[in-house]
């Protein structure tokens, strides 16, 4: 416990006076740059999966090399998001979140001028370890550097990535692939990359370098645990396409990278200075709030995906057709999620109120949309996301606040790397689960309306008659999906008494925990 303690005091931030500034407006302009490189590292993830027909048609890219461009660029974004906030520490948060702006913007005007596949491949894969370092410096420079009275909408803004950036992905990369070019899916980060880069330079202090910090660098936690999250991402990423276990080298992944894990964990417990601090999942709001931060992101990505899949194959739209549908969810964001800070701001509310509320009506709008039939449209689907306007923050900002309330300084860039990682995972991980559960129950519906059909002789028509088969099943199985998201919704719900404790936002008198 000696060596814990002493470590957790090596983690904290260097006492230089720059480092302890006043907060401003060059504080609020530093904040404001590195919510604008996580959000333009949100959209270019994003932007790529949703251009990337457009991508292969253009640079003759093969389809299982295109799923290893999307994989490769996941697997090192999240890996990075466990290190970065120990960097930023060593390396001093404003030098290390230039650098990786930097890196990640270069990288990107890089990649359509690649020759061939694989030096795009390369860069694809480096462009993810820049891109994931930036998300925990939003969260860092929060808990950091805001006063507790408006520390809560610092940590806000963080919910931007899980509710704004994921909803106008869709959006905007079917204006860039439209109206402007392939080349555009991933060039389209430089005008905030660099007016990013700007506010930061300007805005946050210089800390002083800590490289006395390798004294007692986790050289073993570092080659344990970063090929383990690379070789688990993988497999989510790759699994469906490869029939899961009946590949080779998706059970090496799993297993190896599940080995790999549980080794990296048994040696962050004793290491004097960690990436993971297990020890603070012995608080009950932060374990709670990460365990429910899982489901509610695979809540989040299905109710993105369910419409504009339906869209995409019942209605025939194109992605700029699907884009209003998205919008209507992710402009108001902009004005509903600091409505909702304001509420969690208040002593007399309970955030787990306000998480109840936001679950259900997660549930409400997941219910609503179990009832869809074949001749929904774009419009139909609106009443839905208008309920999500609200319900989106309302299930993020308690679980920031809960994972984050009460923690000590040193504690910071630990909760930091915890919840970046547990969101990056998660968020894969649910798209995985919802790529299988959707081709299961496509494949059952299929089967029992054929079977209905029994060996009624083919006649004219039965090529539309089939058509009719999918479209049915599609719209089953989309049912389907949104009943078990408000299933999973309702669940979370179910688990709040048992779990986190009253908190209160930070700075009243009360104090964090009652």
């Amino acid at each position: 416990m000696t060596s814990l303690a002493a470590g957790s005091s090596i983690a904290a931030p260097a006492k230089s006076p720059l480092a302890n500034a006043a907060f401003g407006l060059r504080i609020f302009t530093g904040l404001v740059g590195v919510l604008l490189a996580v959000l333009v590292s949100g959209f270019n993830e994003n932007v790529t999966k949703v251009a990337m027909p457009d991508i292969r048609g253009a640079m003759g890219i093969g389809y299982d090399e295109s799923t290893w461009l999307l994989a490769v660029y996941s697997a090192t974004s999240i890996s990075a998001m466990a290190f970065a906030p120990w960097c930023a520490a060593t390396f001093s948060l404003r030098r290390f979140t230039l650098c990786a702006i930097g890196a990640f913007l270069l990288l990107g005007i890089l990649c359509p001028l690649a020759p061939n596949v694989d030096v795009l491949m390369v860069l694809r894969t480096l462009q993810g370890f820049a891109g994931g370092a930036l998300p925990p410096m939003l969260m860092s420079v929060a808990l950091r550097f805001l006063p507790p009275g408006i520390r809560l909408y610092g940590l806000g803004s963080y919910a931007l990535t899980a509710t704004f950036g994921p909803s106008f992905g869709t959006p905007l990369s079917a204006w860039w692939v439209e109206y402007a070019g392939w080349q555009w899916a991933f060039w389209q980060i430089v005008p905030l990359s660099l007016l990013a880069m700007i506010c930061v330079a300007w805005g946050l202090p210089q800390d002083p370098l800590r490289l006395e910090r390798y004294k007692q660098f986790d050289w073993r936690g570092l080659l344990l645990g970063l090929p383990g999250l690379i070789m688990l991402v993988l497999a989510l990423e790759l699994g469906q396409r490869l029939n899961w276990f009946e590949s080779t080298m998706i059970r090496f992944f799993i297993f190896g990278g599940g080995t790999l894990l549980v080794l990296f964990f048994i040696n962050e417990w004793s290491h004097p200075l960690p990436f993971f601090k297990l020890q603070l999942l012995k608080i009950r709001n932060l374990a709670h709030a990460l365990l429910t931060l899982g489901g509610v992101l695979f809540v989040l990505l299905a109710v993105i995906k369910i419409p504009s899949v339906y869209l995409a194959q019942i209605q025939g739209y194109r992605p700029l057709e699907t884009a209003p549908v998205m919008l209507l969810v992710a402009l108001p964001q902009l004005i509903a999620l600091p409505l909702v800070v304001a509420l969690c701001n208040l002593r007399w509310v309970d955030c787990r109120w306000v998480l109840a509320i936001g679950l259900g009506l997660l549930a409400l709008a997941c219910g609503i949309g179990s009832q869809v039939t074949a001749v929904w449209s774009r419009e139909d689907f609106y009443p839905l996301q208008a309920i999500q306007i609200i319900a989106q923050p309302m299930a993020v900002i308690p679980l920031l606040m809960l994972a984050t309330g009460g923690l000590n300084p040193a504690d910071g860039p630990f909760a930091s790397a915890w919840f970046n990682t547990v969101k990056g995972f998660s968020a894969t991980a649910a798209g995985s689960l919802l790529g299988v559960l959707t081709l299961n129950r496509e494949h059952f519906h299929s089967t029992m309306l054929i079977d209905r059909l029994g060996n009624a002789p083919l006649v004219p028509g039965s090529t539309d008659l089939a058509h009719r088969i999918h479209q049915q099943a599609v719209v089953l199985t989309s049912s389907d999906l949104y009943l078990y998201m408000a299933g999973l919704a309702l669940l979370l719900i179910v688990l709040i008494p048992f779990g986190p404790t009253r908190i209160y936002p930070p700075g009243t008198p009360v104090g964090a925990v009652k």
